[in-house]
């Protein structure tokens, strides 16, 4: 036997990528990307207006002026010019006209009657900064801007940016045909009504096909064989030749003497391995059938899996092995399945030899916010590997390590998700998609009746990391900083983690983010955590400065300094901190501990910087005194308690006005 571990990767070795194929815009929707797609112009292609108002030359300033034209959405906005003295009506989208550098919106107006015909005048009622509410040419998008990366998912949005740079066919990896046979003489149609003794209903078949069709595959029903070689070989024979990518067989896989799936499938192609060391699923086989070796489509190999008879066995191997082979040869990144950690609802001993796969129900449990918030599993019944009840309404496979051991009710293990999360009673807020994103309520009456008051200032937390967001590893960081932050929720002025997410070590998906946090669910602080290194993959401050529009410095120094007490590496630190709109955005380490090292350092002065980043010009603080003219210490202690009591605590020690 081999490990799963071992098995997992021959199969991701063996498979490969299927040849892109060309489709047009509506085809593409669910496919991966083959190719780079490019803004041929830029978007907006000419200055826009964001707002209903007028066009107008800053400069002027409050006043009445004539409205010498009109810009609505759809002109060209060439002809009239404005001049000092003029203005324009603009309508949301519509040219600026020439001459124009600013919009006032309608709402700093009002129109004003006049006598002359075919004459219109409006007064403006406040000074205007000059740019305001116009999108420049290319600040959407800019001509030549990367837009779309090969290996990305083509989801609605995508489809969108396509249309938007006037892509109408795209190059794609196809959607794989998989082929699906049962095997066994006890076998029948679901259709048959009356059983003979000996005898069962195939449920594998129309299991696995449904799976398939799940995963967006094109299905071959090759039917039940019967526990003959012959005439198993005629079967393979015909689907082999049908330009399948994938085979998938279940039951004859085992030791017994008419088990004949697996010397047929070494017969035709190369056997990579026959028993895995797991629980169910252990007569696992996985063969590669070669290029030449058959009629098969292109130079394409086929991909062949004797799947157990046993329907858990059966669905369980799908869900580890067949699920990441889909994923690889249709062009994912990243094919494994999500992971995450989820407390046991109820105490589990676990096989003395085999890792074990139990199906369960994960949901997301909110326990006010605290550190106890996070993924609960309860397992959907014994698990026995012929009892297809027990993968009813399974969302999630628990990854038991061997040992024989009673593991507790409480302790935290992995889960593999293998469907939607959605749907599922006590689930009050979930991950839509994986690398895991959750959107935390601090009540959960909040979430159903919107009642709840809302905290002070609201936290997220982004772990970067190509590891976890392949699911190939656990997020230890991200949970110790949404521990950290509530635990230090009143210290920080009733701040709690609303939202967290995991994205790998990318750019653009880290801007993306950071922008959509700070832009549109006006964040008050974003915590990153780790990509702050040496390393080639590290680009975590790199894509906070291209989204940052003031640097704060003095935050970084201080985690540095704290740092320092506990590793000189930490001068080896790449961090940037800053302020975008009225978020404050920090880049934090990745190791756990230091996450937790780091935000108490920041802790004493954070409430303060915050209030001051939203504007509180009410914020008490100790004003800087010359030293020359300092109070002694007590005198100045007891002045500072008086002062900022509400605002910083006493162990700051600090003498200015941060």
């Amino acid at each position: 036997m081999i490990s799963v571990e071992e098995a997992l990767k021959i199969v991701l070795t063996v498979g490969q990528k299927l040849p892109p194929v060309t489709v047009s815009l509506h085809e593409a929707l669910g496919k991966i990307l083959a190719q780079e797609v490019y803004a041929p112009d830029p978007l907006p292609p000419y200055p826009a207006s964001i707002k209903d108002g007028y066009a107008v030359v800053a400069s002027d300033g409050p006043g009445e002026y004539p409205v010498i034209t009109e810009s609505r959405a759809g002109n060209d906005g060439v002809g009239v010019t404005v001049t000092p003295g003029t203005v324009a009506y603009v309508t949301t989208g519509g040219p600026i006209p020439d001459g124009a550098d600013t919009v006032v919106q309608v709402e700093d107006t009002v129109s004003v009657e006049s006598e002359a015909v075919n004459s219109k005048q409006v007064r403006i009622l406040k000074q205007i900064t000059r740019g305001l509410d116009i999108r420049p040419v290319g600040c959407d998008i800019a001509k030549g801007d990367l837009v779309l990366k090969s290996g990305e998912h083509l989801g609605a949005a995508e489809i969108g940016l396509l249309a938007t740079v006037g892509v109408t066919t795209v190059k794609v990896f196809p959607t794989p045909k998989i082929a699906v046979l049962s095997t066994g003489d006890e076998l029948v149609e679901p259709t048959i009504k009356s059983l003979n003794r000996g005898q069962i209903r195939d449920s594998n078949r129309a299991m696995i096909l449904a799976a398939a069709v799940q995963q967006q595959c094109d299905v071959l029903d090759l039917g039940i064989a019967p526990d003959d070689e012959e005439e198993i070989e005629k079967i393979l024979d015909r689907a082999f030749s049908s330009g399948i990518d994938i085979l998938l067989t279940s039951g004859g896989v085992s030791m017994g003497d008419r088990d004949f799936v697996k010397p047929l499938l070494e017969k035709r192609g190369r056997l990579h391995f026959h028993k895995v060391c797991m629980k169910p699923g252990k007569p696992l086989t996985f063969a590669e059938i070669l290029p030449g070796s058959s009629e098969s489509r292109g130079e394409n190999k086929i991909l062949a899996f004797g799947l157990p008879g046993n329907p858990v066995s059966c669905l369980v191997c799908f869900h580890l092995f067949v699920v990441p082979a889909i994923r690889l040869i249709t062009g994912w990144t990243h094919p494994h399945l999500p992971r995450v950690r989820a407390r046991l609802k109820q105490s589990i001993k676990t096989d003395p030899v085999r890792t074990e796969f139990l199906p369960a129900t994960i949901r997301w449990e909110n326990s006010d916010g605290s550190e106890s918030s996070g993924f609960v599993a309860e397992s959907t019944g014994h698990l026995i590997s012929s009892r297809l009840l027990s993968m009813k309404l399974a969302n999630a496979l628990l990854e038991l390590p061997p040992g024989g051991n009673l593991i507790p009710s409480g302790t935290s293990v992995v889960a593999i998700i293998i469907s939607d999360l959605s749907g599922f009673a006590g689930t009050s807020t979930l991950p839509s998609s994986m690398p895991v994103c959750t959107t935390q309520k601090s009540n959960p009456s909040e979430f159903d009746l919107g009642k709840s008051e809302g905290p002070d200032y609201r936290v997220a937390i982004l772990t970067v990391s190509d590891t976890v967001a392949s699911g190939m590893g656990p997020d230890r960081s991200g949970p110790r900083g949404v521990s950290v932050v509530n635990s230090a929720s009143e210290r920080l002025g009733r701040a709690r983690v609303v939202a967290t997410a995991v994205v790998p070590d990318e750019i653009p998906k880290i801007m993306e983010l950071l922008e959509r946090w700070s832009d549109v669910d006006k964040m008050d602080l974003i915590l990153t955590l780790g990509g702050t290194g040496f390393t080639p993959r590290d680009v975590t401050p790199e894509a906070t400065k291209k989204v940052i529009q003031k640097e704060t410095p003095g935050l970084l120094y201080v985690m540095m300094q704290e740092s320092l007490k506990v590793t000189p590496f930490a001068m080896l630190s790449r961090s940037a901190a800053g302020i975008r709109g009225s978020t404050l955005i920090i880049n934090m380490p990745g190791n756990p501990n230091a996450v937790a090292e780091c935000m108490e350092a920041l802790v004493p002065a954070l409430k303060h910087a915050l209030k001051q980043i939203k504007g509180d010009k009410r914020e008490k603080h100790p004003r800087h005194i010359p030293h020359a003219q300092a109070a002694p210490v007590d005198t100045w202690e007891r002045s500072y308690k008086s002062a900022a009591a509400d605002d910083v605590t006493q162990e700051t020690g600090c003498s200015c006005s941060h």
